[in-house]
C-alpha cells in the first residue's frame, strides 16, 4: 500500500467555519496576533492568552469536520495515509483520521509550565483555563507553539515526508515556516499535488488543483 502524506493548513478547516488570523489583517478574532500567538505576548499578559484560547476552544466545540476531512479518512481504504497539520483544531481526529501529527500544537490540550512532557487533554465541558488553572499539581499553558518558539514536531514531520510515495499540500499559503519547507524533503520523482483556491507559486512539476479543500480532495481521489 502506497504511503500518502498530506500536509494541511488553515484552508482545510475553513469550510468548517474556523477563521484564521491570516485572513484578518493582523487580527485574529479582534485580537492583535502577536498579543495572543507569541511567546512575548504570553509573558506580557498570560490572562489574555488563556482567555483567547478558551474562546477558540468554545468555537471549535461547535464546529464539525467538513467533507474534506471525511474524504481524507476515505482515502485510508486505498493508501497508508499520514497527515501533518499546521492546524491546532482536532477536526482530523474527529473525522476519523488514524495518523495525525500536529506541528503547531493542539487547541484542546494544555501542558505543564514546569514540565513540557506533561500534556493534558481538556474536556469540552471544562475547557476554560486561566493562569490560575492547576491540573495534577501543575500550572498550565495552552499546548500551542507560539511565534518565537521552536517547532518540536518538525523533525518527525520531515521523516514522514521523506517516506512519501505521494505528497499532497492542502489549504496553505506556503509562507509559514518551517511548515512550508516540508515540500523540500520530498524524494525526487515523488508526485506532489497542491490544493488551494488561491494557490501560491510552487516549483515546477507540482500539480496544482485550484479548489477548496473538499472539492480538491474529491478531484485528487480521482487522479491518484
Amino acid at each position: 500500500m502506497k504511503r500518502l502524506v498530506i500536509s494541511t493548513g488553515a484552508g482545510m478547516s475553513a469550510e468548517s467555519g474556523i477563521s484564521t488570523f491570516r485572513d484578518a489583517g493582523g487580527l485574529w478574532e479582534n485580537y492583535p496576533v502577536m498579543d495572543v500567538c507569541s511567546a512575548d505576548g504570553y509573558i506580557r499578559n498570560p490572562a489574555l492568552v488563556h482567555r483567547f484560547y478558551s474562546e477558540r476552544r468554545a468555537q471549535l466545540i461547535n464546529c464539525t469536520p467538513n467533507a474534506g476531512h471525511l474524504a481524507l479518512v476515505d482515502l485510508e481504504k486505498r493508501f497508508d495515509v499520514n497527515i501533518i497539520t499546521q492546524n491546532v483544531d482536532d477536526l482530523h481526529e474527529r473525522a476519523g483520521s488514524s495518523n495525525v501529527l500536529h506541528l503547531h500544537g493542539e487547541l484542546m490540550k494544555v501542558r505543564a509550565i514546569d514540565d513540557d512532557s506533561k500534556v493534558f487533554t481538556l474536556k469540552p465541558e471544562a475547557c476554560v483555563t486561566t493562569p490560575d488553572t492547576i491540573i495534577d499539581g501543575h500550572h498550565v499553558r495552552p499546548h500551542i507553539v507560539f511565534f518565537q518558539e521552536a517547532v518540536p514536531n518538525f523533525e518527525p514531520a520531515t521523516e514522514i515526508v521523506r517516506q512519501a510515495d505521494i505528497f499532497v499540500i492542502i489549504g496553505t499559503s506556503l509562507v509559514v515556516y518551517p511548515a512550508a519547507a516540508l515540500l523540500h524533503y520530498v524524494k525526487p520523482g515523488v508526485p506532489v499535488y497542491y490544493i488551494d483556491p488561491k494557490p501560491a507559486e510552487v516549483p515546477p512539476g507540482v500539480i496544482v488543483i485550484k479548489a477548496t479543500a473538499s472539492e480538491g480532495i474529491r478531484q485528487l481521489a480521482e487522479m491518484i
